[in-house]
């Protein structure tokens, strides 16, 4: 079960936020940056939740610290911090999530298991569907009875589709997430990746890439 440290300097907030999270997680808690720092160096932690509004070391000042020390543990923002000025620092530190107060339980819980899902892919280097596995250091996928090597920009579609299940992506986001900013490949170059994709995985039903109309494309897993 994963462990997830909740830095929060009001203790009625704290024990919210905790009380919401520990029927699926092991929870941990500090009421400030320096307390989250101690407990972090210990070790253990999967996931960081702050406020970013404390004494002694604000959210800001712990995540900048955490990053200057190579810690890339996973972080969320939990703040009532609004503005698209507060969003942007947040972000530029290297936050990987932002959440505004009122908080919705479900949106919470949807993130936290989003970025825990991120970490473990990024970690693994391996996405599991079924009995499938999508190996980045292979640039392959295999099953029980089949194994399919895919050219790299293919396969890096794949990945970034799997990566998030159930998002929709635009062939613009698309085109610059694999084949970067720079690249003078249209739109219609992500059309015949994807289908491309689609036939070579056609014995793989368990992964999905679905077309949506108008708004581009997202992977469904069974």
């Amino acid at each position: 079960m994963a462990t997830i440290l909740v830095v929060e300097d009001d203790r009625n907030m704290r024990l919210l936020t905790s009380a919401r999270l520990k029927d699926s997680y092991t929870v941990k808690t500090a009421c400030d940056g320096v307390e989250a720092i101690e407990l972090i160096h210990k070790g253990g932690i999967d996931l960081i939740i702050a406020d970013i509004m404390m004494p002694r070391m604000d959210g800001y000042e712990l995540l900048s610290t955490l990053r200057d020390e190579g810690y890339t543990t996973p972080f969320l923002f939990l703040t009532a911090k609004e503005t698209i000025t507060d969003k942007q620092k947040g972000f530029t530190l290297g936050t990987d999530d932002y959440i505004t107060k009122p908080f919705s339980s479900d949106e919470l819980l949807w993130r936290v298991n989003a970025l825990l899902r991120r970490a473990n892919i990024n970690q693994e280097k391996k996405i599991t569907v079924g009995n499938a596995v999508i190996d980045s250091e292979k640039y392959a996928v295999y099953s029980d009875c089949e194994y399919i090597e895919l050219p790299k920009k293919e396969f890096d579609l794949l990945f970034k589709l799997l990566s998030y299940p159930e998002q929709i992506f635009s062939k613009e986001q698309l085109l610059t997430s694999v084949w970067g900013m720079s690249s003078e490949s249209g739109e219609e170059t992500i059309k015949t990746h994807i289908s491309r994709i689609r036939n070579r995985l056609k014995n793989m039903p368990q992964i999905n890439i679905q077309t949506i109309k108008g708004l581009g494309y997202k992977a469904s897993i069974k």
